[in-house]
């Protein structure tokens, strides 16, 4: 799977890739010829005192220095610039995916761990790939390339060479054995730690106003423990990994001038070429534990290969309709038919055998008691989840017909709870109408009550707004939010308790701007507060995720004993009637 996602992405790179192997393999083969040339100006310069020649052959040995110098710069450059955009690339195309995803699917995986993927886990495999381009290509060349040179000086010292490297391996090999389960629970607790983070930073208000700062400090240490530890466990091995392959370098020296002594001392061998050999062992064993650098990061980046795999090769449980022009019959319509809704894994369905219509130029209020399903059955228009029976039709046509842009353009939803992206309160306002001008933008505040508190503010279009909209109060960000819907000019507008954090007068004076710009398109209401609705052409009292009765406020004053007591525990029915 590692090498899978590996390939796939460096694809557009390859050149780049090509260009690190040729200057490594350059680099590599200039790193093998020095010692051959140091053993002999040993052998033939010092020995004869041959000054001329020591001159010409160390001239040579810093030339093919500067090669290798140069070579191994260039190398790095190309394979950082690789790593990097392999990296850039991974990261888009988890994002992409996940765009694609319905909220069930970001439920499925959670926040925490989507996010981790997207940018821990590629970080793993994006500096998996700088240590590949860096060391694998020139490991195996070092290993065999001073093989067959350390042979070369003198083969009666080979057997040196067959015993230390597969001491080396065997360490790394158990080393890995052990890291692998280590690393997965690593990428997992990461998952864990960012999401108790995340929760804290977004509940923040709610912490202080329960006064629960300290369960919830506890609750991070714990986290925060928990990867410690297992980092600790990560550290001990690698603690015990250096000194091990350290002590194997010291030994083979150590075997090396004691058995190479005896062969000088026998004129078996010159002196040059047992530092020639030396070196090249020395060099080998280096290899070696470059590949032991990159056998560390391997089993981490699998464990994170997998983990962003899963994420790319899960299916949407929503595909999205190939885009196409399509033209609705009856822009502005919503037609539900026989639509019913359960969660997945849930013992009953939220909604049951909905049916109604939404038309141009009319207000359709729901309203019910908590968890009736008024904020379900308003998500299923957008198609942010797709029902589970029955069918929803948007401007006359199947809503599994339309592509993702076409429902954009169509439908404005202000959600339960409103949030401002950060940059300023111009980008959001034309966050789903780019082309809208500023004239438009400030109409749009107009409608929403809200063009006062924007002239106020210090670059009024311009004002810079925080992540969440967190800068802004309750109100202002309800209404910041609605302005947003307006600017789109759709055929359809979803407003989900979106008046909720505004005081009576705002609200009414909101509702009443709203005639004008909405008058040709159908408007659907979610509301808690009977005030609001009260004028609405059709009003669907929800119970239980049924519909037990529709009509207008009057009429349903005098028919609906639900609603009657949804008014009665609001207001007196003298005061709504």
């Amino acid at each position: 799977m590692l090498l899978k996602l590996i390939l796939k992405h460096s694809k557009p790179y390859m050149g780049w890739i090509i260009a690190v192997v040729i200057l490594q393999l350059a680099t590599t083969v200039a790193t093998l010829y020095l010692p051959s040339l140091n053993a002999k100006i040993i052998d033939v310069g010092v020995v004869k005192a041959d000054i001329d020649y020591i001159w010409r052959t160390g001239g040579l040995m810093l030339v093919v220095a500067l090669i290798q110098v140069a070579t191994a710069v260039a190398a790095v450059y190309f394979g950082a610039k690789t790593a990097m955009s392999v990296g850039r690339d991974i990261r888009q195309s988890v994002f992409e995916k996940v765009s694609t995803f319905s909220a069930q699917d970001v439920n499925k995986f959670g926040a925490a761990t989507l996010i981790t993927r997207g940018t821990n886990d590629v970080q793993q495999i994006q500096m998996l790939t700088l240590m590949a381009l860096n060391f694998m290509i020139t490991a195996p060349i070092m290993s065999i390339g001073g093989v067959i040179m350390a042979i070369r000086e003198d083969p009666g010292l080979s057997w040196l060479v067959w015993v230390s490297v597969p001491l080396v391996l065997i360490v790394v090999g158990l080393l890995v054995i052990k890291l692998m389960p280590l690393f997965r629970d690593m990428q997992t607790r990461i998952d864990g730690i960012n999401g108790v983070l995340r929760e804290q930073i977004t509940g923040i208000r709610v912490v202080r106003a329960f006064v629960r700062e300290e369960h919830e400090t506890q609750r991070y240490a714990d986290a925060n423990q928990k990867l410690t530890d297992l980092g600790v466990k990560v550290g001990n091995l690698f603690v015990l990994m250096f000194p091990a392959i350290t002590m194997i370098l010291h030994l083979s020296t150590a075997a090396v001038l004691w058995f190479g002594g005896h062969r000088v001392d026998n004129n078996q061998v010159e002196v040059g070429a047992l530092t020639a050999f030396l070196q090249y062992l020395l060099q080998i064993l280096m290899a070696v534990m470059m590949g032991t650098f990159m056998a560390m990061m391997i089993p981490r980046a699998m464990v994170s290969a997998d983990r962003i795999s899963e994420v790319l090769d899960s299916e949407p449980s929503m595909l999205d309709a190939a885009e196409r022009q399509i033209a609705l019959p009856t822009p502005g319509t919503v037609e539900f038919k026989n639509v019913s809704f359960g969660y997945p894994g849930a013992e009953a369905p939220v909604l049951n055998d909905i049916s109604f219509t939404a038309k141009p130029g009319q207000t359709t209020a729901i309203i019910g008691s908590t968890g009736a399903g008024k904020t379900t059955l308003l998500n299923l228009i957008p198609r942010l989840y797709d029902a589970t029976e029955g069918e929803i039709l948007i401007g006359g046509v199947p809503l599994a017909e339309l592509g993702r842009d076409t429902i954009s353009r169509n439908i404005s939803a202000v959600p339960q709870r409103p949030y401002l992206f950060s940059g300023t309160i111009g980008s959001n306002l034309r966050f789903g109408a780019q082309n809208a001008t500023e004239e438009e933008l400030w109409e749009a505040l107009k409608v929403a009550q809200a063009d006062g508190f924007v002239a106020e503010r210090e670059g009024q279009l311009d004002s810079k707004i925080s992540q969440g909209g967190t800068n802004v109060s309750g109100g202002q960000r309800q209404r910041l939010c609605i302005a947003r819907a307006l600017a789109a000019k759709p055929s359809t507008y979803l407003f989900d308790d979106s008046f909720s954090a505004l005081d009576v007068n705002t609200d009414a004076r909101l509702r009443a701007a709203l005639a004008e710009p909405t008058k040709d398109a159908a408007v659907i209401i979610v509301a808690q507060r009977v005030s609001t609705i009260t004028g609405a052409d059709q009003i669907l009292v929800l119970d239980h995720g049924e519909i037990v009765a529709r009509g207008t406020h009057e009429q349903l004053l005098e028919t609906s004993e639900t609603y009657q007591e949804i008014v009665a525990s609001q207001l007196s029915v003298e005061e709504v009637a």
